[in-house]
């Protein structure tokens, strides 16, 4: 029986437990480039004992920020400071992810602590696009129609952004395909008002969350593994919904997803949302049954007994922690010594350890990722 602390295998590379560090907005860059910030942030949840570690959503085009201090991987620059956080990272055993991302219509809008709704292009804001011309909520930036060729574009920069992906050395891609952002506002008819080949239809609704995954994936070293993050639904009839979700997540299996991280909401400002302790994992134990495919599950998990009973109760193949690994960044040290699961402690730490541990040496080369470029 599977449990927290069980390996995972997905195609060329093997997680040494079942703890991944979700993908955080941080933003803490100036014009796409990762800083000491995200260096120390995300190198010390991998000194923590995470099997993965997902950086947040990194734009694959500057107008496809969130904000404009967002990380971006649209540009070679970018490669050279994330290649070193990566390589920080598989020092310590874990492997590297990165979540590829456009933000669609909730773009251009402020970092949290400095307001709320669309930056004005005076303070550095910009044209935001999405499927249709309706904004995210009357304080949020009205978006432009994309074009088909706008369309191409973008999918196009996906494919870009995954060959620096491995470039920089990272062992997971991760689709950005929820919460309301540019391919979730393309999957929903709340968003999506479009009356050509990617409006109307389930079809066409999901034409372009196909393209990507299917480009991403030719850009992709055949040995590394490719998620893809959903919301499984909108929270209100009428809207992207469960059932659609497990048809979608059927095809793109086909397509060579290897694991459907899922989430929910985020693409109607009042939908009313259950939030509670696992109230996601139901997502991922239908999708994980009924298309047949590995599911995380992320969301107010903060229990090492709880985050076990997911993964033994196959519910889900792995668990994403998010504002737990902001309270404790050893939050799977943690868990390992409450379930009396071993656990490799870094050599530096070691004093501080369980009777019984065991040491992890740093190595400059452990190999662990499955990104080689072509």
């Amino acid at each position: 029986m599977s449990n927290l602390f069980g390996p995972l295998t997905l195609r060329g590379v093997t997680l040494r437990n079942r703890i991944a560090v979700s993908p955080m907005c941080q933003y803490s860059s100036t014009d796409g480039y990762a800083t000491d910030w995200h260096l120390v942030h995300l190198g010390s949840r991998a000194v923590g004992g995470a099997a993965l570690v997902m950086t947040e959503a990194a734009a694959v085009l500057p107008e496809g920020r969130i904000s404009p201090q967002d990380l971006g991987i649209w540009d070679d620059g970018h490669i050279e400071r994330l290649s070193s956080i990566v390589h920080f990272i598989h020092q310590q055993g874990a492997l590297a992810g990165i979540q590829l991302a456009h933000a669609g219509r909730k773009a251009s809008t402020y970092t949290p602590w400095k307001g709320q709704g669309a930056v004005p292009e005076i303070a550095g804001g910009w044209q935001v696009d999405g499927p249709s011309s309706g904004p995210f909520s009357e304080d949020y930036p009205r978006p432009q129609p994309l074009t088909q060729e706008g369309i191409r574009s973008i999918t196009e920069a996906f494919a870009q952004a995954a060959r620096r992906a491995c470039q920089a050395g990272f062992d997971v891609i991760e689709v950005h395909a929820a919460h309301g952002y540019l391919i979730h506002e393309f999957l929903s008819p709340f968003s999506n008002h479009r009356q050509d080949e990617y409006g109307g239809s389930f079809e066409n609704r999901t034409r372009l969350a196909c393209n990507v995954v299917d480009a991403v994936r030719e850009a992709w070293p055949e040995r590394s593994p490719l998620f893809i993050r959903i919301s499984a639904t909108d929270w209100q009839e009428g809207g992207w919904d469960p059932e659609q979700s497990v048809e979608l997540v059927r095809r793109l299996k086909t397509m060579g997803i290897d694991l459907v991280d899922c989430s929910s909401g985020g693409n109607l400002p009042h939908a009313s949302i259950p939030a509670g302790p696992g109230f996601q994992t139901p997502f991922a134990e239908r999708i994980r049954r009924e298309a047949g495919i590995p599911a995380g599950t992320v969301g107010f998990i903060t229990a090492p007994a709880q985050a076990d009973h997911i993964i033994r109760s196959s519910q889900a193949d792995m668990v994403l922690l998010a504002r737990e690994m902001l309270r404790d960044p050893y939050w799977p040290l943690r868990a390992a010594r409450e379930l009396g699961y071993p656990a490799t402690w870094p050599v530096q730490y070691l004093r501080s350890a369980p009777q019984g541990s065991t040491a992890r040496q740093p190595v400059d080369d452990p190999k662990t990722g499955g990104c080689v470029p072509s």
